[in-house]
């Protein structure tokens, strides 16, 4: 017979119903536990214990479950590893549910889902960078993406057609893609392939005509028209945006920043297999390191780190705002003490965004209301520290943010603690003097025994009676005691002392007042809890109410941080501000590999600086070897044009950068498997990409085109596909090839150049010299560099007699230098000869030990026996 299911499993399986695709995490306690098959999944996934708890439809029911205190490292790993995780808490005092009748079940509830686009706990995140929710929708003939930081509150949207979907998250690393059902099925690959998890809405999530007045409700506004002019597309992204908000945190909505439409065209268009390529935002292990943002990133604070990944993963074609950031970056550049002193400031400033965002979410702690009053105290120092000083716009811009915020600021310095706890329901954040009520509260819970004592005094006083006691007993709690010899002095004060027991030597008694003290001091600990929660919300209260400025406040640290952090760099590295300027101008002198130069530094060894200048000649055509430093110098030409147009100084004597509207990137091998696509597929898919998009206002690198496949084919390719960028296209490019044929190009296509990466032969050897000049290589030098690489002597050697016949073949047949081969002898390899023991027989030292049993030596024979070995092996030699 099947055991009937118990009310707290039938609570469990109503709730779960209404979850199906997520973990639930159900609170028991101090754990939250799972069942089922949400157990079995997460077991395998955390590596922790799966368990059981009886029965359901005759089966064993699995269970596992993790410590509510500990619960976000676990999530974090739930959540990195694609699953969603919906979070049940108690919403009552188990006491509560027991004064219902024994089978009551505590109420609980879903309080939040928990998914990869709407994490908000400092646990969950990395402080360093966005964590971006985007949502994208179409309507007519239009499309839009839209994408929010619930931790901070950013909010942007902007117009984006299908084919630039792809390009876009990339560029913002969204964690999570917001899709109408319609477009699931052709979109969602796109979407993972890109590392977003795909979550689809329905339809009505992205009704435009609805969100536009639901969106006008959470800015508290009439219309949006006053954040700017929306397209209907950009209006039904947004509604997705904020519906899925409140699905998932349960109607509370994060302190959402106003809308920023972002403008096409507004940056520099860099599609994903770019961004890979460059290393902008991550290295090639997926980290920050060895990426351009971790080389140039001296940032101080969590707003700053993440505004300069903004600047790099979206470099402006905007002339005015490069500009204004290049006068900030100056101003660091030739202020160093005063920048200096500004960075030590900047350190003591927390991440106000994230604090605000967990305080408009319920989430917040006293911590977090520390967080902001220590910004402001940091705000208001770096306010004094500039005041008169001559500020370019961006930086006094900044300035006027800082300042204005002196109530709230005295407010939080009075009412919090130096150090608070991190959960208002521990109390103790409130300063001593902030409440008296408080303060009596804390004085009756903290020192009861004194101000009974107190009380005891002053009984025994006004009494007369010096041996009058004030005593505790469980029965009667607090009762004053005399002896039977003071009776009549008691009976004589009428009604002040009221009777409550009398024993064989002393007669008790009781007061209004001492009634009314015990009770305040049984209660003192919960009300003192109880007033802080209030003084808890108000304060949140006072907080949010100023949201708008504390947010315009932490940009303008942040931009302050960006500015002084980009000013020192280059102070440090002695980089230079470069004209940026309109039209097709790149003119680099002395230019160097952020990246490599950096690594190369805290080795010891210089980096070789070169010229790079493709104003006149838009397109330069490189050769040279491999290991030559031909893809670093590609690289670093197009990370300049990056660190231009973001507004930083850039690593070169002079620079002069005309407004780079596409970046290209062609630069390295890999394949597809998932998608079974070799890496020469992989190869023409990216260099299609390109030859189809890449307008006059591109730049284009593009590294060993055609290579993987025939010679011939490969070589047609390459050709066919230099034409096309210096006659269709008619970009910036710099095309680096081993196919020396394609020199003869430079001849007959007007602007197309020949540069060479040099090197020099000394003694059979290779140098390379890592110098770009004009001219063309006359040979690739993959025989010497293959030797360097360690392959074995012989193979060196035969590549070599090989390189020799089929040189002099096309020398001397007209081009048909492969039909030598027929006349080249076989390769044969003498075997390795055999050690000389194998050819004698086994050698003293192998007779010996074959004469031993290991189990039956002690310690002592064993040490011998290791001597007499030794011995052995020398008269073998």
């Amino acid at each position: 017979m099947t055991a009937p299911v118990t009310p707290m499993m039938a609570q469990y399986l109503d709730i779960k119903a209404q979850h199906p695709d997520a973990l639930l995490f159900y609170r028991m306690g101090d754990f939250y536990e799972m069942f089922f098959d949400d157990a079995v999944a997460a077991a395998e996934a955390l590596d922790i214990a799966l368990t059981k708890r009886g029965k359901h439809l005759g089966e064993d029911i699995a269970m596992c479950g993790v410590p509510v205190h500990s619960a976000e490292g676990y999530l974090l790993t739930l959540i990195r590893k694609g699953f969603r995780v919906a979070v049940a808490e108690q919403l009552e005092d188990p006491a509560e549910a027991k004064k219902r009748g024994s089978k009551s079940v505590v109420k609980r509830d879903v309080v939040r889902l928990v998914t990869p686009g709407t994490l908000t706990e400092d646990g969950l995140l990395d402080a360093r960078r966005h964590n971006f929710l985007a949502a994208y929708a179409e309507v007519r003939d239009g499309a839009a993406l839209a994408w929010v930081d619930i931790s901070t509150g950013a909010l942007w949207v902007a117009p984006c057609s299908r084919m630039r979907l792809g390009p876009e998250l990339a560029r913002l690393g969204a964690r999570e893609l917001l899709l109408p059902e319609a477009l699931e099925r052709d979109l969602r690959a796109l979407g993972e392939d890109l590392g977003a998890a795909v979550t689809p809405l329905a339809g009505t999530s992205f009704d435009s005509t609805g969100g536009a007045r639901r969106l006008a409700e959470v800015f508290r506004v009439e219309t949006l028209d006053g954040f700017g002019t929306f397209g209907r597309a950009e209006v039904s992204a947004l509604a997705g945006l904020v519906d899925y908000i409140e699905i998932t945190q349960r109607g509370k909505l994060p302190l959402l920043q106003p809308p920023q439409r972002e403008a096409e065209r507004a940056a520099i268009q860099i599609d994903a297999a770019t961004r890979r390529s460059l290393e902008l935002t991550r290295g090639t292990d997926g980290g920050r390191a060895g990426s351009l943002l971790a080389a140039v990133d001296r940032t101080v604070t969590a707003a700053g780190a993440r505004l300069l990944e903004r600047r790099v993963a979206a470099p402006s074609c905007r002339l005015e705002d490069i500009r204004a950031r290049q006068e900030a970056v100056s101003w660091a550049v030739e202020t160093p003490d005063l920048a200096d002193r500004l960075r030590e400031r900047l350190r003591r400033v927390p991440d106000v965004d994230r604090a605000l965002s967990r305080l408009g979410l319920e989430r917040g702690g006293p911590r977090d209301l520390a967080a902001v009053r220590a910004a402001l105290e940091q705000a208001a120092e770096i306010a004094a520290l500039l005041e008169g000083a001559t500020l370019p716009g961006l930086l006094a811009e900044a300035l006027g943010d800082l300042v204005g915020q002196g109530a709230l600021t005295e407010l939080l310095e009075a009412a919090l603690v130096a150090e608070p706890p991190l959960l208002a329901r521990d109390g103790g954040f409130v300063a001593p003097g902030h409440d008296e009520e408080l303060d009596e509260a804390r004085r009756l819970r903290d020192e009861g025994r004194s101000v009974i004592a107190g009380m005891q005094a002053d009984l025994a006083e006004e009494a007369g009676v010096p041996g009058l006691k004030i005593k505790h007993n469980n029965v009667l709690g607090y009762f004053v005691e005399v002896t039977s010899t003071h009776v009549e002095k008691m009976q004589a004060l009428g009604e002040r002392f009221i009777h409550r027991q009398t024993t064989a030597n002393q007669y008790r008694y009781t007061t209004v007042e001492l009634s009314e003290l015990e009770t305040r001091i049984l209660n003192a600990g919960g009300r003192a809890l109880e007033i802080e929660r209030r003084i808890f919300g108000e304060l949140t209260r006072a907080v949010l109410a100023e949201a708008p400025r504390l947010m315009s406040l932490a940009r303008a640290l942040a931009e302050i941080d960006l500015a002084a952090g980009l000013g020192d760099l280059a102070r440090a590295r002695d980089w230079c501000r470069p004209v940026v300027e309109e039209g097709t101008a790149f003119e680099i002198r002395g230019g160097r590999h952020p990246v490599v130069e950096e690594a190369l530094r805290r080795a010891g060894d210089p980096f070789v600086a070169n010229d790079c200048d493709l104003t006149e000649a838009r397109i330069h055509l490189l050769t040279g070897p491999n290991m030559a430093g031909k893809s670093t110098y590609l690289r670093q030409n197009a990370l300049i044009a990056v660190l231009a147009q973001m507004g930083a100084w850039v690593p070169a004597e002079s620079a002069r950068v005309g407004i780079v509207s596409q970046l290209f990137s062609r630069v390295g091998a890999s394949d597809d498997l998932a998608r079974g696509r070799s890496t020469f597929m992989v190869e023409m898919v990216e260099t299609a990409a390109i030859l189809n998009q890449a307008d006059e206002g591109a730049l284009v690198i593009l590294d060993e085109i055609g290579r993987g496949t025939s010679t011939y084919d490969g070589l047609s390719i390459a050709w066919a596909t230099l034409e096309h960028l210096q006659g269709v296209n008619r970009c910036r490019a710099l095309f680096a090839t081993h196919y020396h044929e394609l020199a003869q190009l430079a001849g007959k296509l007007e602007g197309v150049e020949n540069a060479t990466v040099t090197v020099k032969e000394w003694e059979g050897e290779v140098v390379f010299l890592h110098e770009v000049r004009r001219g063309t290589a006359d040979r690739s030098y993959g025989v010497q560099v293959a030797r360097l690489a360690g392959l074995p002597a012989a193979v060196v050697d035969r590549a070599r007699v090989v390189l020799e016949a089929l040189e002099k073949g096309e020398r001397e047949s007209g081009g048909r230098g492969a039909a030598v081969i027929d006349d080249l002898p076989l390769f044969t390899a003498a075997p390795p000869p055999l050690p000389a023991a194998s050819r004698a027989g086994p050698s003293k030292v192998e007779a010996r030990l074959g004469e031993v049993l290991p189990d039956e030596l002690s310690p002592r024979e064993a040490l011998e026996l290791v001597y007499e070995l030794k011995g052995l092996l020398g008269r073998d030699r």
